[in-house]
């Protein structure tokens, strides 16, 4: 199977990598005013295939980005400024001629980014992957699990997300530097409700310059969703030798019970989004 610069990454012991990357983050901010802003952002969701689309997106010959992905800059690290932002990206020499672009999946759902966005690359074109909110907390959960960051039961989880996230976007929105351990973690159905998300982003931006694609029709249909995107983005067509999962993990599947339960909590902010989208997704 391919093995993409993203999946590479983690292989780094932490240490080395740390020291990698502000090695990159010096290096960048001293030569910012030779690098370009991004024309394209993936924007989100967090488990809804976005690594796999940006790998995909970072095969055309015509497309260039950093190596690795979540930059995290309208979300995480926007206190550094516009330098370390360029910093990221490749110079101008490298970057001629070509599409630039990033994929940062929690930007969707920061409540500043899309305010962000907007003072710094008003025009880029904003990608977002949406996946049955379901599944994707469950993928959320064990992506927690395997990092150490998640001792609770995923059904004991999901009933403490609400007291953990008690007051944390209020915070994230009343000061710009906080940064929420909690609200990066374990936000496992708050990040599935898409619609008020969106509706957010498209207050700033207009319609036709947000593409939202579900996350199964990347899956189910690799060549054709790409095929979208890199029309969206106005690049040339483009067609994979293979288009790989990414990050693939097994895990046991959810209990039948908890899954009825989510998924009627969750039914409501889904036709929400379907009404934005205005097409039923079929997340039952």
């Amino acid at each position: 199977m391919i093995r993409f610069p993203a999946e590479r990454i983690p292989t780094i012991p932490e240490p080395a990598r740390a020291v990698l990357r502000n090695a990159v983050w010096t290096y960048g901010r001293a030569t910012a005013g030779a690098r370009p802003l991004p024309d394209f952002l993936i924007i989100g969701a967090q488990k809804a295939g976005t690594t796999a689309l940006y790998a995909y997106l970072r095969g055309h010959p015509a497309i260039t980005g950093p190596s690795w992905k979540e930059v995290s800059y309208f979300d995480r690290h926007y206190a550094r400024g516009e330098a370390w932002y360029r910093g990221n990206f490749p110079n101008v020499v490298r970057a001629r001629g070509k599409l630039v672009g990033e994929a940062s999946p929690s930007y969707i759902f920061h409540p500043l980014g899309p305010e962000r966005v907007k003072a710094v690359v008003p025009e880029a074109r904003l990608v977002a992957l949406v996946r049955n909110p379901v599944d994707r907390a469950l993928s959320h959960y064990h992506h927690e699990v395997a990092l150490g960051r998640e001792p609770l039961r995923f059904e004991d989880a999901i009933d403490a997300e609400e007291e953990r996230l008690r007051g944390e976007e209020k915070r994230l929105a009343a000061e710009p530097g906080y940064f929420s351990q909690a609200w990066w973690s374990h936000a496992y159905k708050a990040r599935g409700r898409y619609a008020e998300q969106l509706e957010r982003w498209l207050e700033l931006f207009p319609r036709e310059q947000l593409l939202i694609l579900p996350s199964e029709e990347l899956a189910t249909d690799s060549e054709r969703t790409h095929a979208q995107v890199l029309e969206f983005l106005g690049a040339t067509p483009h067609r994979l030798d293979s288009y790989p999962r990414v990050y693939e993990r097994q895990y046991e599947a959810m209990d039948a019970e908890t899954r009825e339960r989510l998924a009627a909590e969750l039914e409501a902010p889904n036709r929400r989004l379907y009404e934005l989208l205005g097409r039923d997704l079929g997340w039952r």
